[in-house]
Formats: structure tokens, sequence, C-alpha cells
């Protein structure tokens, strides 16, 4: 029988040979590949000191097409808690350099667990992925993993923040584990993201791909929405997955964090009076609206290359996490298509999720119309945006600078669809249509029939325009709180804020039970 020292010592040459990954090799060719390991990574994300893997001797149980003469380093993903910034949080992190990462059975059930500690501690979780996909050899158990690993994600999802780096190929199936979760950042060079890989999309539909144009950043970060932020490496993906983390609480029943800041909550922004263009259809950009109202002009986009007209983000006012929901004029006027409705929808949803307030600068002269819109759906997803705002708890409030027409008045906040506070500037033109569109119907026998027709044209619009483009029919009506001027609107935000700092508490306690409403997926 071994003594109790060499029992250790077993144990030490384990670990040791676990803890050696590739070995010296295959970590030297990584670093040179411009990739840091599995265990580099975890240990750059988490506090020095604080890291606590869990399942490190976790094995696989196949035996078929040569598996039972193959060993995997930890199943080849690092699971386990720590600190992030001086919170708990919990993550996955896949080892490419065990058999290519790739998802077995007991891969799944690592992380599958660790999934669910998050939700039993309230601790938000984060995966780094980097996988070759399914381990075939293992058949139906690898299937077995994945539906372990989904069920657990969105079981916890809305219970704690979610959040996945693609830092290297996640293709497949797996490729759902990461679009699932709350946020994607994606490695701009190592990172990839696929229902199938390139040879398997010609093998099955004669289309000759590379990897990089079919599952690379340009095609999720631009295109499909998929991925929310680009990274160029590895620490600049962390450090934003960091950054991220800040804005969030650690769990649904928590409010976000606060942090002291020196910038007056009061300030008031004089350069904003002149800001608006004189000409109604004058584009301008939002972004250094934004930055001048919110704490130190510190904003942190999200999905800033994708669905352009619209823009999403997190800010501070008065040291508070804040969600930033606006239209940007450069962008299609600032108009909501398909997927500028689903941008906004599913941010508002995770901001009252994990109450955080939602503030929007609104310009939008409305949704996108037109037969491509129309037949892709547009009203379907549009009706997303207006699910969402009434659907919501959190503080809401609506800041009108321009243009406020139809159903983007409500895609955009409006006070009848759920807003707390509502204000608009001078500038504002919150009216059911523009005055061009409404002369074109209300007044177009007479304008057909006069012997100057521009002349009345002409006319026509400039008596609607006089009478409703504006923001005070509204204003006089109660359905704006106030008109302001633009240099006050860091210092009404912000006390709109304090008014309003406990409404999702008190919302949540008042809210008709139900299981969930059915939103227009």
């Amino acid at each position: 029988m071994a003594t109790t020292q060499e029992l250790i010592e077993e144990y030490k040459q384990k670990r040791a040979k676990i803890l050696a990954m590739g070995g010296p090799e295959a970590i030297e060719k990584r670093h040179k590949d411009g990739q840091w390991t599995a265990r580099e990574r975890i240990d750059y994300l988490f506090d020095p000191g604080t890291f606590t893997e869990i399942g490190i001797f976790v094995k696989h149980r196949q035996t078929a097409f040569g598996l039972d003469k193959r060993e995997i380093p930890a199943e080849g993903i690092v699971t386990g808690y720590g600190k992030v910034n001086g919170r708990y949080v919990v993550a996955g992190a896949e080892d490419y350099m065990a058999m290519a990462g790739t998802f077995g059975e007991y891969h799944g059930k690592k992380l599958s667990n660790a999934i669910e500690l998050a939700k039993e501690k309230g601790w938000p979780f984060l995966t780094l992925n980097d996988s070759g996909g399914a381990r075939l050899q293992e058949g139906w158990d690898a299937l077995a993993g994945y539906g372990w690993t989904f069920r657990s994600q969105i079981l916890a999802s809305g219970v704690v923040p979610q959040v996945s780096l693609l830092m290297g190929p996640c293709l497949g199936g797996q490729a759902y584990h990461p679009v699932m979760q709350d946020f994607v950042i994606q490695n701009k060079d190592t990172g990839f993201m696929g229902i199938a890989g390139p040879a398997f999309v010609k093998t099955q539909l004669g289309e000759d791909i590379s990897l990089e144009e079919l599952s690379g950043w340009k095609s999720h970060a631009v295109k499909s929405g998929c991925a929310h932020m680009v990274a160029e490496d590895d620490k600049d993906a962390i450090d934003k997955c960091k950054e991220l983390l800040s804005f969030f609480p650690s769990n649904n029943l928590e409010k976000p964090p606060r942090i002291e800041t020196k910038d007056d909550p009061e300030r008031i922004i004089p350069e904003l009076d002149n800001v608006i263009p004189d000409k109604a259809n004058q584009p301008y950009d939002m972004y250094p609206i934004i930055k001048a109202v919110v704490d130190d002009g510190h904003f942190v986009e999200i999905l800033g290359l994708h669905a352009r007209s619209v823009i999403t983000g997190f800010a501070r006012f008065g040291g508070r996490p804040v969600g930033i929901f606006s239209n940007q004029p450069t962008f299609a006027a600032g108009s909501i298509d398909i997927n500028a409705a689903d941008k906004g929808a599913r941010f508002i949803r995770f901001c009252d999720l994990f109450n955080i307030p939602v503030v929007t600068l609104g310009d939008c002269p409305g949704y996108m119309i037109g037969s491509a819109q129309d037949w892709k759906g547009i009203l379907r997803h549009g009706a997303k945006l207006l699910y969402a705002w009434a659907d919501a708890t959190v503080p809401l409030i609506s800041v009108m600078l321009r243009k406020s027409f139809a159903g983007a008045h409500y895609g955009m906040l409006d006070k009848t669809i759920g807003g707390d506070i509502v204000y608009a500037w001078p500038t504002a033109q919150a009216t059911i249509v523009g005055a061009a569109t409404a002369a074109s119907v209300i007044f177009a026998r007479e304008i057909r029939n006069s012997e100057n027709p521009e002349e009345t044209k002409a006319m026509r619009i400039k008596e609607f325009s006089d009478k409703y483009e504006n923001p005070y029919q509204a204003a006089a009506r109660g359905y704006i709180d106030d008109v302001i001027l633009p240099r006050d609107t860091r210092k009404l935000i912000n006390r709109a804020l304090d008014i309003l700092d406990n409404k999702w508490e008190r919302a949540y306690k008042t809210k008709t039970w139900k299981k969930y409403g059915n939103i227009n997926l």
C-alpha cells in the first residue's frame, strides 16, 4: 500500500501533467500565432490569486476510435470561479491544445456545471471559446453535452449576465452557445463562428468560401449582428469584457454598481444649443452629443458596426450605469429598419433584466418603408421595440432632439408606451407624420385641382408644419413633460434618475403575474 507521501507525489505529478497542457513546444507555437493558452487567458481575466479551478481531473469515458488511448487534459476546458475587479465571476476557457478543444460529453458537463454554479451563486458567467467543434468520435454522447449546456445557459438567462469571448474557432452546433449569451466579443484575426465550416458548406451546397469570409468578424459584427464587439487580440478581448462587467450587477436582484465621479451631474453644456442643423433634413453626428451628456464623455458601444442607423451602448450619469439607445442621423437619417429594431429591442430587454435604466436620444423620421422591409417583416420586427418598452420596469427617460414621427415615435420611447420622463428640445418635431407627407394625403385633391399646385402644396406644408411640427402640442397634452434647452439635458437626466432610483423594485412587486408575453420573435 502506498504511503501518504507517495500518494501526494502521485497527485503532484498528475496535476503537473494536466497543467502542462500541450507542452512547451505547443505553447510556443500558440504564442507565435498571437494567441494565449486557455490558462494564460484565465490568469489575465481574474484578479491575481483569486481563481479556483473546478473539475481539473474530469476525464472522458469513451473508448471508440482511439479515444481509449487519448488523454485530454481537463477535458479540453478550464472551469472555475474567482474575482474580476473585486467581484465574483464564473468562467469556462476552452483549451485548443487539448484535442483542439473539441466538445465532448464531459466537456459539456463541465461547462453546464459551471453555468449552474453561476446561476446558483448569482455571479456573471463568461466563456472563452476556442474549439474545433464537436468531438465526433463520441457520437450521441457528445450531442448530449450540447443539450446540457444549452438548457443551463437558457435557464440562467436573465438571472446572471453572460458574456462570450470568441477567441478561436467555434463552428457547428457549438456556435449556438455564444450567440445565446448576452454579449459576444469576437477576436478580429482568430475568432470564427458559424453553423458550419467552409468544407461542409462546399460539400453540401457547392459554395466555395473562406473561413474569414464565412465566419469572421465582418460576417458577425457587421452583417449578422451576432458579435457585439470586435477585439484586436486576446488581451483586448478580456479588457473589453472587464469593462462591460463594470456596468452590470452580478445578478437580476441587484442594482448595477454605482461609482464615484468628479463630473458634476448639474453640468451645463452650452454648445448643445447649436448642434441641430437649421435644415430639417441635414444630418449630424449623434456621438458627440452622447459623449457630451454622459459622465466624463465615456461611452461603451454595443453592436457599433451593425444596423448603424441606431446606437446602443453603456455610459454613466452621476456614476450610475445607464443604457443609451439613440438614432444616428448620418445613417439612413436615423430610421429604424429590421436590424435596427432587433438591435434596440434586445438591448432594452437586457437593460431591463439587469435593472439598468435606459435613456433615449431620439431623431427618427420613421420605420423603414418599402417592399423589401415589408416582405421581410418590418412590422413584426418593429413591434419588438414596442414590446420591449411596454414590458420594461426600469427607469425610462426619453429626450426628443428633432424628428419623432409615426410608429417610430413609440419605437424611440414615448410617454404613453412607458416612458417615465419625456423631454423635448425646442427643435423637436413630434407629430404623427412629417408635414410633406401629411399635406400629400390631406390636401391631395386641393393641390391637384389648384391653379398653382406647387404653391398650394408649399402653403399647406407650411401650415401643417407650423401647427404640428413642434413639441408644444404634445407638451400641452402632457405627453411631453417639459421642453428644455439642450444645454440642460445632462442636468435634467440626472435629476430624473434620482427620482426614479427604486422604480424597478416597485414595478417588479406590482407587476401582474404571467409566465411571459408572446413577443413578436
